[in-house]
């Protein structure tokens, strides 16, 4: 069922994508913007993994400059099916991680020092568990698609403000409704954006408590990292905030809540969900550590 909701939010997106491209010029605008959309869809399939890690300076490690850290990664990347993805470290003092490539034989897992320093190993490992768990429901590409489409949706909502009202014959809304569109169509694509990331999240977390066999050690990590996440400042997150959906908790300073304009879902129901998990049975489940 989430899968479904899912695809019908991308599909919402790009419809609005393609409306603003009829505002613009019509039905060929339309036309055009849903080639658009495909072409830049085609170009983060292929380099999204990268942008994003050179973004925030991430360096490449293994088990000779990372041991304990790669093989923790070896060992929940066995225990989930998968092929070993490429391990990263972003030199940033803000706790956080996020996963990112176009499948699972092309991913990447990056994990601030911040993270790595502040925790536990059964910590990290939870933490760790939760990144794979999105490799593994081949999140990082629905994230990265998702970011794109509402990029452009941005962007082509200000030619539509400035070019869209008043000199296209073929425009049906007027100018005033040309205005009002170009505003609500990047809030209502914010709203699309925020709303996949959330269910995201809360699917990871339970198929990370699978993955690692330990429900409660990503609810205490997740308790430690949002007490330092909006202290510690993550620079290139804030300059950059359409990559904030991709951190297992929200980098930006802002609220706690589940509401409408979070990115993630609030931790504290996370953590009760986790709990649950393990009241339920969940500590043994999934297959052992170590």
């Amino acid at each position: 069922m989430n899968t479904f909701k899912t695809g019908i939010l991308l599909a919402a997106l790009t419809a609005l994508f393609m409306g603003l491209g009829f505002l613009i010029a019509g039905s060929t605008g339309a036309f055009i913007a849903f080639f658009v959309a495909a072409a830049m869809n085609a170009f983060a399939y292929w380099n999204s993994d990268r942008m994003v890690l050179s973004m925030y300076g991430a360096e490449r490690v293994d088990e000779q400059t990372a041991p304990g850290y790669v093989r923790i990664v070896r060992q929940l990347a066995h225990n989930a099916d998968l092929p070993m993805p490429a391990t990263y470290i972003i030199r940033s003092p803000q706790p956080n991680a996020f996963a990112t490539g176009r499948n699972p034989e092309h991913a990447a897992v990056a994990a601030t020092t911040g993270l790595i320093e502040a925790l536990g190993t059964e910590e990290l490992a939870g933490v760790l568990a939760h990144e794979l768990a999105h490799i593994k429901n081949r999140d990082t590409l629905t994230m990265t698609i998702t970011a794109t489409i509402a990029g452009a949706i941005s962007m082509l909502a200000n030619f539509a403000f400035f070019f869209g009202g008043t000199g296209n014959r073929d425009n049906q809304m007027g100018a005033i409704g040309t205005i009002a569109m170009a505003i609500l169509a990047p809030i209502a694509a914010a709203l699309v954006q925020m709303a996949i990331s959330r269910t995201r999240e809360y699917e990871a977390d339970a198929l990370g408590a699978e993955i690692s066999g330990r429900p409660l050690w990503l609810a205490s990590a997740l308790e430690k990292i949002e007490n330092a996440a909006h202290v510690l400042p993550n620079e290139t997150a804030e300059a950059n905030p359409a990559t904030a959906h991709m951190f297992i908790i929200n980098p930006l300073a802002g609220g706690m809540r589940d509401n409408l304009f979070s990115t993630h879902p609030a931790t504290a129901n996370r953590i009760a969900r986790l709990r649950e998990l393990a009241r339920a049975g969940g500590q043994a489940a999934g297959r052992p550590w170590g």
